[in-house]
């Protein structure tokens, strides 16, 4: 399906939520609610956590329909959510630090930038490149939020410079800045496996 297809069923879904059709954001969470899980995931580094903010951020569609501008692309205003939550989410938690007891469970099996399934490489391989992913989680994770975000917009979520910007509520310029700080860090946090 093309993008154009895609933002022209988004423009439909949300006219169809604005005359109180509410089955119409179930369509949307249909098309939508696993690559903002995902981008959330990738965001706060918790499932748990990223989970609850993803149905957050359709509760904020439903609210927010209204706000909705028909010339702006969906997808764009509806990273803008996931990712506001994702900040605030982060304030709140500097404000409220939680010490567990036990390690952090719940983590994504999906190794990053690993484009080989699991099953075609050897026992040892695949030791390594879970390793391998998660110092990249850890790495990003370390990262100032502004640089995460890039990061995350750009290279696990495959956005444009610009979609990145309009989500970040930025210049393109500024993301591009913020992409290239971000890989100088990971380049000399991750020397080893590189």
């Amino acid at each position: 399906m093309s993008i154009t297809t895609n933002d022209a069923r988004d423009r439909a879904d949300m006219e169809r939520l604005a005359a109180s059709q509410d089955a119409a954001l179930n369509d949307l969470m249909e098309r939508y609610a696993t690559p903002v899980f995902h981008f959330l995931c990738r965001m706060v580094g918790n499932e748990d956590d990223a989970n609850d903010l993803a149905q957050e951020t359709f509760v904020r569609v439903f609210r927010a329909h209204a706000s909705f501008r028909p010339t702006e692309k969906f997808s764009t205003w509806l990273f803008t959510i996931a990712a506001n939550l994702a900040r605030n989410h982060f304030r709140w938690r500097s404000r409220h630090p939680n010490v567990s007891l036990e390690t952090e469970t719940g983590e994504s099996e999906q190794t990053l930038g690993n484009t080989l399934s699991a099953s075609d490489l050897a026992p040892n391989e695949q030791a390594l490149a879970a390793e391998r992913a998660e110092a990249v989680r850890f790495a990003v994770g370390k990262l100032p939020e502004d640089l995460r975000e890039a990061v995350v917009l750009c290279e696990w979520e495959e956005l444009s410079v610009a979609e990145a910007a309009a989500i970040l509520e930025t210049t393109p310029k500024a993301v591009e800045s913020r992409l290239y700080r971000a890989r100088q860090i990971l380049r000399e946090k991750l020397k080893s496996w590189l």
